[in-house]
């Protein structure tokens, strides 16, 4: 056998006129999902049963982020330590998944432009 004549065609990353046109469609595809949303979603916190109340309840989160982003940055505001009790529902009625994003959130559950995150010490709903 010569290396000068494969019996198989060569890969396509091994091309040498560059990648094929499904190649570059892929990358393309690849570099879009790679981009950051940077949209913005307004966040309203409201305190539920003893929990202290914000000064500043309004905030514009990324809505890209996932719901534990949401949870850690309320703990950050309120200077409450990982070992502390916090529970967090939208529209006082469900508490999201730690993992739901915030756009899919905002896009089911948004109430006048906001999207409406009640927390509390102690469990207050199922």
């Amino acid at each position: 056998m010569s290396s000068d004549s494969p019996d198989r065609p060569l890969p396509s990353w091994a091309n040498p006129e560059g990648p094929s046109e499904s190649a570059s469609e892929a990358l393309k595809a690849l570099q879009t999902y790679k981009k950051k949303d940077g949209e913005k979603v307004i966040v309203r916190f409201k305190a539920v049963g003893n929990a202290p109340i914000m000064k500043q309840n309004f905030f514009k989160i990324t809505s890209s982020n996932r719901f534990q982003a949401v949870i850690q940055f309320l703990r950050k505001e309120l200077a409450w330590k990982a070992g502390e009790p916090l529970h967090t529902y939208i529209n006082l009625a469900f508490s999201p998944a730690p993992d739901d994003t915030v756009s899919n959130l905002y896009k089911s559950f948004a109430t006048d432009g906001h999207l409406i995150v009640n927390y509390s010490t102690t469990a207050a709903w199922g």
